[in-house]
């Protein structure tokens, strides 16, 4: 066993925004495992101050160019709420789709071009062009099909425009050969899974809670209940319970809790939190990976990212069946502001995202704040780095070795950094 280990990643590469890894071995003991955020504050809910309800989401759609939609939906959502507006059902369904889309849209950026090239070993995924040419046109096809479908539905591949208040702005056209190329693209998913079972998905385990919307009838995405595996269930404005910010050293991110000292989010949370709500061919992914509740390998976010990918690809497929019939209903409701509070919880590809604004009687926010899922991930990632890092001395592991293994660990989750130092 190497009793000395120096691991310093400053800062990490193939993830949104700045972090840095610090890993400390003296004697064969972890002196030190650190995840540190060091990107500068963007103060966003400051800017919402004084804004008009008009402009509110398309202003916090720019806060993400991965997740924009999602935080367009959770704006709108905790507008509309404060507001007391319904939005009519074929809007909802339209907003699904493109929040469907979204989904699609960052989970297959971070399979292939962020995750696949640590199982690889190769620094990017530029030199996959060379090695696994086929793998690469698979992912860009996949991306480009989520791409057209925000396009088509949103208004733009990112930062919506057809996302208003009250609902929608318009049906959108060409959904017919959107269905076709969803269909065609389970194939694609189908290619996807056989690739990355024929990686190795390191073999970690530590005991986590996990938080995610909790399904009714539907898997969640847009409002409703918030469920810790733990056994916590609060209402959607209830959202401060569940989060629990607070400060520490060496971040300029907040971390967060619940019952324990830290809690995850996102994709392997869902799966977790709402399996028996997948479709079926979500689950039978899973079941390929031996994916199923509760699974307490952060590596294996990656799996519930992909299955999530196949759910919300039969799901699209379902919805715009559901959506022709409803063509030419309204999808826009009559906005009148009004003083009062609202949230919005959107289940944006990370995690939770929350939305929180407070209106004057003109129609302008008072008050916003924001929470990431990010921000609610930090804390866990930091005390999973210290057990991977304990457990990888115990293997005798080298520097290298833990280097690579804790840069996996940290872009398994996805981090979502800028947007996460509110």
């Amino acid at each position: 066993m190497k009793l000395n280990l120096d691991v310093d990643v400053h800062h990490l590469t193939r993830v949104e925004g700045h972090g840095n890894i610090l890993i400390t071995v003296r004697d064969g003991k972890v002196k030190e495992a650190r995840w540190d955020v060091v990107e500068t504050p963007r103060y966003f809910e400051m800017m919402l101050r004084g804004k008009h309800y008009s402009s509110a989401g398309i202003l916090t759609a720019r806060i993400c160019g991965i997740c924009s939609i999602g935080h367009a939906l959770a704006s709108l959502r905790a507008t509309e709420n404060a507001f007391g507006v319904t939005v009519p059902p074929a809007a909802e369904k339209l907003r699904l789709l493109a929040k469907h889309g979204e989904t699609l849209q960052s989970h297959i950026l971070h399979l292939f071009f962020l995750a696949a090239p640590d199982f690889l070993r190769v620094p990017s995924a530029i030199p996959l062009l060379e090695t696994h040419k086929q793998v690469v046109e698979l992912g860009l096809r996949l991306k480009g099909l989520a791409n057209e479908l925000c396009d088509t539905v949103a208004g733009r591949t990112t930062h919506p425009v057809a996302l208003q208040p009250g609902g929608v702005s318009r049906f959108p056209k060409g959904l017919p050969d959107l269905q076709d190329r969803l269909r065609r693209a389970l194939k694609d998913l189908k290619a996807t899974a056989e690739f990355f079972q024929s990686l190795t998905l390191p073999d970690f385990q530590r005991e986590t809670e996990f938080v995610s919307l909790s399904g009714n009838g539907s898997y969640p995405w847009i409002g409703g209940d918030l469920l810790s595996s733990d056994g916590v269930r609060r209402k959607e404005n209830d959202y401060l319970a569940m989060t629990n910010e607070y400060v520490v050293k060496n971040n300029t991110s907040k971390w967060a809790r619940l019952s324990r000292d830290s809690f995850a989010v996102g994709a392997l949370a869902r799966v977790n939190n709402n399996f028996d709500l997948l479709h079926e061919g979500a689950k039978q992914v899973a079941e390929q990976f031996g994916l199923a509740p509760v699974n307490s390998n952060p590596f294996m976010n990656n799996i519930a990212q992909l299955v999530e990918c196949v759910h919300v690809v039969e799901d699209g497929i379902l919805l715009i069946d559901e959506l022709l019939e409803l063509q030419g209903e309204p999808t826009l409701a009559p906005v009148e502001p009004r003083a009062g509070e609202g949230v919005g919880a959107v289940e944006v590809p990370r995690g939770i995202l929350y939305h929180h604004y407070t209106y004057g009687e003109d129609g302008r926010i008072r008050k916003a704040n924001c929470i990431i899922p990010t921000t609610q991930n930090n804390a866990n990632i930091h005390h999973d780095l210290q057990a991977l890092a304990q457990s990888e001395v115990e293997k005798g592991t080298t520097d290298e070795e833990l280097e690579l293994l804790g840069s996996m660990l940290v872009r398994a989750y996805d981090p979502c950094i800028s947007c996460s130092v509110h």
